[in-house]
């Protein structure tokens, strides 16, 4: 599998503006029928190469994913992954649980490092941090960049932290739901799952307001 590598543009400008700490954020779990919506946050510093094979996370097989964690984490300034629960996206929908789950990547990133980003960029259109910040101070300037876990270097570092810390997740529990086959297929749609719900029905990791529940046996 061929990755792009993604580049530092956005990032340079936005130091270059005068700002400390920079941090890239993305989402996974969106498309999944089960399991959290996550966000990653990755804090990065000027003049610190990435890590050579870095790239937006669903350009990489599993298994490199899992090689370029440890390194990708011990190259960011800072990082953090959180989670909004299956229930709490039916509740709530899916923009305020991206908000939810910023939230919570943020705090945990100030509670373990004590660094609060003052500029943040976004992958995609939509600014769902800015909302959320969980802070008292001000809210950091926030630049959304469609495609950016692709071109930008913070993003495609939050994208593969928060894609193994997903992954890592789904498999812990994959044991207690062993038709479901979430180890492989992490929450998202394939036969096996489709099977599984189709003679099992729901399980307390699936998400109960998605369109694919409209066949499938309430417990």
């Amino acid at each position: 599998m061929v990755a792009v590598r993604p580049g530092d543009e956005h990032e340079r400008a936005l130091w270059a503006s005068g700002h400390r700490w920079v941090a890239g954020i993305d989402e996974v779990g969106r498309g999944a029928w089960a399991g959290p919506l996550s966000v990653g946050v990755a804090v990065v510093a000027p003049a610190s190469p990435p890590p050579d094979a870095l790239a937006d996370s669903k350009l990489l097989t599993e298994a490199r994913r899992e090689a370029l964690f440890a390194p990708v984490a011990a190259w960011c300034r800072a990082w953090a992954v959180g989670h909004a629960e299956p229930g709490e996206c039916d509740e709530l929908g899916m923009t305020a649980a991206l908000g939810v789950a910023a939230g919570r990547a943020l705090v945990q990133l100030a509670g373990r490092s004590g660094v609060v980003p003052d500029a943040i960029v976004v992958d995609g259109p939509a600014d769902f941090v800015s909302g959320a910040w969980p802070g008292g101070g001000p809210v950091p300037e926030v630049r959304t960049v469609v495609g950016g876990d692709k071109v930008c270097i913070s993003v495609a570092a939050a994208s593969v932290l928060a894609k193994v810390t997903r992954d890592r997740l789904m498999r812990e529990l994959s044991p207690s739901f062993p038709a479901f086959d979430f180890d492989r297929n992490k929450g998202y749609p394939s036969p096996v799952h489709r099977r599984a719900l189709a003679g099992m029905g729901l399980t307390s990791l699936h998400r109960r307001s998605w369109s694919y529940v409209a066949d499938v046996p309430l417990p």
